[in-house]
């Protein structure tokens, strides 16, 4: 196998199986973990409590990226990705086997969130090295395209997820409830073992090879980057926005809303999930190819708007209650956010050099997900209850993409895609 395939298979894997494992919970959260770990409080605030305990953890990610981030760009990516994917397997196995509130009481959900916190932390630090791990291997005018590989794993994983889910629904609630959610999180372990053995038979990245022979390290990358690219931070935050919020709305809070408040059918609403997963899963290296060709700026303008203008027929198609509009609102979602994803990450490294590249991607991408994405599915469940109308939900996410457009104009592409963007 030529070492060009392994590293795609590698950053591939890895990203599937840390989102697998992150969306399990995402899924569970409020089908199952709002009943068997906060049984004392209403639906709804246990509701917003598992959302919130979904969303915390993403206020760990940008630790897990500094800390990680730090490693990847003094010693090198891949020790860095080796760690991080033991972290979030062992936390998710870990989750798989917790005693529920009946059992242990109030431990039980302090248990939960602390493993929570463990995945944030483990997630925080592989999203960027395994973006570096593809763009840095790549060739001049195909960074788009291997920058796509590692951000389709998210859909792979997200579609393992959704799909074992959706087959062990097919259980009696009480056996669902009781034992059927913990089996993926128990076979994660083996994703995880796969994860290891692959990434263990990897160089590491010619870039940064070069630049640690020509003694170019930085000493101290989180200094470096704060110091003499907080511009650069600030602006990539803002431009995860409009990535990050419809990503965990069409795909996270789509399922409590379709069946809690829309009265759908919780298997069909996993089943449209999958499906749709699919869809942009071959969507996305299309696109990575596509932003190579246009040009990374300009094909990020297009998703945002796609996504705009899409806020509002999405909750129409909704509300309207079918099977067939809720598999075309699902599917035309992510499709349309496709773009945002496919081309974030090699957005992101075209803004930063070498010797702070991980450094300065992990702090905006995980600080722009930890305020955008982890509170998306609390935003929108609070404005439904405040509401009872799905407008001011249609309405935050146009103005989440208004802000991403306006940080994004001060960005400058740098790399072979420069004179793409004129």
């Amino acid at each position: 196998m030529k070492q060009t395939t392994k590293v795609l298979l590698a950053s591939l894997i890895g990203s599937t199986i840390e989102w697998y494992d992150f969306f399990l919970y995402g899924t569970v959260a409020p089908l199952v973990f709002s009943k068997i770990f906060f049984p004392n409080l209403s639906p709804l605030v246990a509701l917003l409590v598992s959302y919130a305990s979904f969303g915390i953890p993403f206020f760990f990610r940008p630790l897990g990226g500094i800390v990680f981030s730090h490693i990847g760009d003094r010693i090198g990516r891949k020790k860095t990705l080796i760690i991080t994917l033991s972290i979030m397997g062992i936390s998710t196995v870990v989750m798989g086997l917790l005693p529920t509130y009946q059992s242990i009481g109030t431990l039980a959900p302090i248990l939960l969130v602390l493993l929570r916190l463990l995945q944030g932390i483990g997630l925080g630090g592989e999203w960027g090295g395994s973006m570096l791990l593809a763009v840095e291997y790549s060739s001049p005018g195909k960074k788009g395209f291997f920058g796509s590989v590692p951000m389709a794993g998210v859909y792979i994983g997200m579609l393992m997820g959704t799909v074992s889910l959706s087959l062990l629904s097919t259980l009696p609630q009480t056996q669902f409830i009781a034992w059927g959610w913990r089996i993926p999180f128990i076979l994660s372990a083996l994703l995880v073992a796969v994860g290891l053995w692959i990434r263990s038979g990897i160089d590491e990245t010619p870039e940064f090879e070069k630049t640690k022979k020509t003694g170019d390290l930085s000493k101290f990358p989180l200094g470096e980057t704060l110091r003499l690219h907080w511009r650069e931070v600030l602006i990539t935050l803002g431009v995860k926005f409009i990535e990050a919020t419809p990503f965990y709305l069409f795909a996270t809070f789509s399922i409590s809303y379709a069946t809690k408040y829309l009265g759908y059918n919780q298997t069909t609403v996993l089943n449209a999930v999958s499906v749709a997963t699919l869809v942009i899963t071959l969507a996305i290296p299309v696109m990575g190819f596509l932003s190579d060709k246009i040009g990374r700026k300009r094909f990020y303008i297009i998703g945002a708007v796609c996504v705009m203008l899409y806020a509002f027929p999405y909750f129409y198609l909704m509300s309207l209650k079918t099977t067939t509009a809720l598999y075309a609102a699902t599917i035309l979602g992510l499709l349309a956010s496709s773009p945002l994803t496919a081309t974030i990450g090699t957005l992101f490294s075209e803004i930063f050099t070498t010797r702070v590249r991980y450094t300065g991607i992990s702090i905006g991408y995980q600080l722009g997900a930890a305020i955008a994405g982890g509170t998306a599915p609390f935003i929108a469940t609070a404005l439904l209850a405040a509401f009872h109308s799905w407008v001011p939900v249609a309405l935050y996410l146009v103005g989440m993409g208004v802000i991403s457009l306006i940080s994004l104009s001060f960005a400058r592409i740098v790399g072979d895609n420069e004179e793409i963007q004129g």
